[in-house]
């Protein structure tokens, strides 16, 4: 028996998968599952190759090896309980499991356009100043940038976490989503948008998060602009193009369904509910 979402005895959320999909859960959890997998192998090959070979040690695959971390920790903590809901119906999931799942998602995805970002850099380094860039780009450099990313991460996202958390929840406890979505979960609160200070506050972290990444998204593309400057019509050009190749491609499969999800979630009624339901999960996983 499906628990019930007006049920005011249980705090608990009820995550109810992709709406006006039901049929096709089963089929949408064997996709999540091989995209789950091939991300998680994917991955581990990679760390598992940078971590045996000395040589690998470089700035631009210390920072490859963070946007592994980075992913499977991203997938780890969405997927999982996506197929619980898709292939089990275990569609319950309490409220500091929610919390935590949505502090792990969204945190991990600030992270990964940080990593991006510093990936960006490294190129226009390697295209533009190769003479410095292991002078730029040191061990320690990367080091700390790889704490700069995490911390700019967490930070972002602490704020955000505790105050969903102390908004009150009551009524309907039903997430249009496989996973705890932050805007899907705020929007169950009690609190009215329009008096409730906290309410603002959360909306307001929500809008700087999201600048945030923008943000990222918009260096990444004035690093690319300069690299362009720099190498057009230069015999040189083919090849620093081709070193950025695989950058750009990962940029792209990272920050495209993003976009559709901030789509989605500002204009609900361009599109349909299952599609709203369904372009975060993929900017989740």
């Amino acid at each position: 028996m499906a628990p019930d979402p007006f049920n005011k005895s249980s705090s608990s959320f009820i995550l109810t998968g992709v709406p006006g999909l039901e049929s096709f859960h089963t089929y949408l959890g064997i996709l999540f599952c091989s995209a789950y997998i091939l991300a998680v192998v994917g991955n581990g090959a990679v760390l598992l190759v940078l971590g045996l070979d000395q040589a690998l040690q470089t700035p631009s695959h210390l920072l490859l090896a963070m946007l592994a971390l980075t992913d499977v920790l991203m997938v780890t903590s969405a997927v999982p309980k996506m197929l619980s809901v898709l292939w089990l119906g275990s569609a319950e999931i309490s409220p500091v499991s929610c919390f935590v799942q949505m502090f792990l998602v969204h945190s991990s995805t600030a992270a990964e356009s940080g990593v991006l970002l510093a990936m960006a850099a490294d190129r226009y380094v390697a295209v533009c100043h190769p003479l410095r860039y292991h002078t730029v780009l040191s061990s320690r450099a990367v080091a700390q940038v790889g704490l700069a990313v995490v911390l700019r991460a967490v930070l972002a996202m602490v704020p955000l976490a505790g105050m969903v958390t102390a908004l009150p929840y009551c009524g309907s406890r039903a997430v249009p989503h496989s996973y705890c979505e932050h805007m899907a979960v705020t929007s169950l609160a009690c609190a009215s948008p329009g008096p409730s200070r906290l309410y603002s506050l959360v909306c307001s972290s929500l809008l700087w998060s999201s600048l945030t990444v923008g943000m990222d998204l918009a260096l990444i593309a004035v690093s690319y602009g300069m690299i362009l400057r720099a190498v057009l019509g230069k015999e040189s050009c083919r090849k620093a193009l081709s070193t950025c190749g695989c950058h750009l491609s990962v940029v792209l499969l990272f920050y495209i369904p993003g976009i559709v999800s901030v789509f989605c979630q500002h204009f609900p009624g361009a599109v349909s509910v299952s599609t709203q339901g369904f372009a975060p999960a993929q900017a989740g996983g």
